[in-house]
């Protein structure tokens, strides 16, 4: 079970990856957490855009909940790293 929800998380990231990678970002799934807490890793251009957290509440998070409602939570977790 935990590799199926691995893979519906993966592919509703790729989903938004085109418009991420567009701008010279990317995010990485880190971690599935025993109590369904998605763990993900801002990278490149993500980790010190302005708009880092509108993408990541607005556009990861709101995707991820929608496609696989059974998540508890979603955390990145370098939201808040300076670069």
């Amino acid at each position: 079970m935990a590799n199926d929800l691995a893979t519906r998380i993966e592919d509703a990231l790729n989903q938004i990856r085109p418009f991420l990678e567009a701008d010279g970002g990317n995010v990485k799934l880190l971690e599935i957490t025993s109590d369904k807490v998605v763990k993900l890793e801002l990278e490149g251009a993500c980790k010190s855009c302005s708009m880092r957290m509108m993408t990541f509440k607005a556009g990861l998070e709101e995707t991820l909940r929608r496609a696989v409602p059974e998540i508890t939570g979603v955390e990145a977790v370098n939201l808040h790293a300076e670069v």
